[in-house]
């Protein structure tokens, strides 16, 4: 089978940035099938382009990239152009590249303009791939504020729910929101998934950062924007410090619009216990999760961002860490049911620094529940069980 994925962030464990879309599709070669990914150049990626149009085959997948930047410091008009520009080109191939099948995934949803094109123009089958509920989440969060735009983006999403011949939306979350809003008959979940050999392999935290001690930090990798409510992590390093409890280091891992704001105001209020550090390779993070006391998942507190899919929730997990986050959705059941880590309130840092001095302390012990968090990544989360769930559902379509 010919499959063709519309996707705009490809990385692999050499880059800062999910691998999903490259372990599952490589995982679809070894079955048999040709895969070809047209993707951009995004920041947080280990991918690079000389040409405009540059050819690229990784681990068997045929990967087009279309050199396009796309950088979340970038201004959001500056992003709609970027994301513009990808559809545009991408279209020509959705009408000239021969395929069974094409794989769109949203966000943005104008990835969709090429799936709904291969869909009307070629006969192809289409799956739509929701990675964020878009444009729901920027209308949320007061990214995309246009009337007109917003109108627009609607009728998109509309459109290619309804085209669809499948759904597969990132979390159970997304997945009802979106039977919800489209009755569509054919949605189902696949969430994001972890390298399971990688993160659950043991290995020694021999970092360069020479900071860190095992069990002696709580971590955050990611963004570092104000969808992460990072603000609230600061605040609770800055009450652990006003404690006299700077030995409770909290290490952000990351980039994002509010970097270097919160790495000024460090120095400014000398707030020693927090460690902000340079994107790192997936690869090199590894050790670094392994050794965490505590993984941080925060998000802020909106209905949207309750459905989201961290990779940081599941890597954690894979490496036996248990998870702190803040949302009200699917994430705080399945810690409840699998007893694998905490759900705290976003608007109180104080929840936060209390609770990392009881687990720092001994107060709350989790080593059975850093088993239980290997043990139900492994059932739950690997990557070649999931990706073979999408690849089942995607020929089911086809057949």
């Amino acid at each position: 089978m010919k499959i063709v994925y519309y996707y705009q962030y490809f990385a692999t464990s050499n880059g800062s940035w999910g691998t999903r879309v490259h372990e599952f599709t490589s995982e679809w070669v070894k079955r048999g099938h040709e895969v070809t990914v047209i993707t951009t150049i995004y920041s947080k990626s280990d991918l690079r382009a000389e040409k405009f149009i540059e050819n690229q085959i990784i681990d068997g997948v045929r990967v087009k990239i279309i050199n396009v930047k796309i950088d979340n410091k970038q201004s959001f008009l500056h992003r709609i152009l970027g994301f513009l520009t990808y559809s545009i080109v991408s279209s020509w191939y959705a009408i000239t590249i021969k395929t069974d099948i094409v794989v769109a995934s949203s966000g943005p949803i104008t990835v969709g303009i090429p799936g709904l094109l291969a869909k009307i123009i070629r006969r192809r089958k289409l799956v739509f791939e929701v990675r964020d509920l878009w444009p729901d989440g920027a209308i949320e969060l007061g990214f995309l504020k246009n009337k007109t735009i917003q109108r627009l983006a609607f009728k998109l999403e509309e459109m290619c729910y309804r085209k669809a011949d499948l759904i597969v939306a990132l979390s159970p979350g997304m997945r009802d929101e979106i039977i919800k809003k489209s009755s569509h008959k054919n949605v189902i979940s696949v969430t994001n998934s972890a390298n399971i050999e990688l993160f659950s392999t043991p290995c020694e935290l021999n970092t360069c950062i020479g900071l860190l001690e095992a069990r002696k930090y709580a971590l955050y990798t990611g963004n570092i924007g104000m969808v992460n409510n990072v603000s609230w992590m600061f605040e609770a390093a800055k009450l652990l410090n006003r404690m006299g409890r700077s030995d409770i280091k909290i290490v952000w891992i990351g980039d994002g619009q509010l970097k270097a704001h919160f790495t000024d105001k460090k120095k400014e209020e000398g707030i020693d216990n927090l460690i902000i550090l340079d994107l790192i390779p997936k690869k090199d993070l590894i050790p670094i999760v392994q050794h965490a006391l505590i993984c941080l998942a925060p998000l802020n507190d909106t209905k949207i961002l309750s459905t989201s899919s961290p990779n940081k929730f599941f890597e954690a997990l894979a490496a036996g860490v248990p998870v702190i986050q803040t949302t009200d959705g699917w994430m705080k059941d399945f810690l409840i049911e699998h007893n694998v880590g905490f759900t705290l309130d976003p608007n109180n840092p104080m929840e936060l620094a209390e609770i990392l001095k009881k687990l720092f302390d001994g107060e709350i012990e989790i080593t059975e529940m850093s088993k239980k968090a290997a043990s139900v990544a492994r059932g739950r989360f690997d990557k070649n069980i999931l990706a073979g769930d999408m690849l089942n559902a995607i020929l089911k379509v086809v057949d």
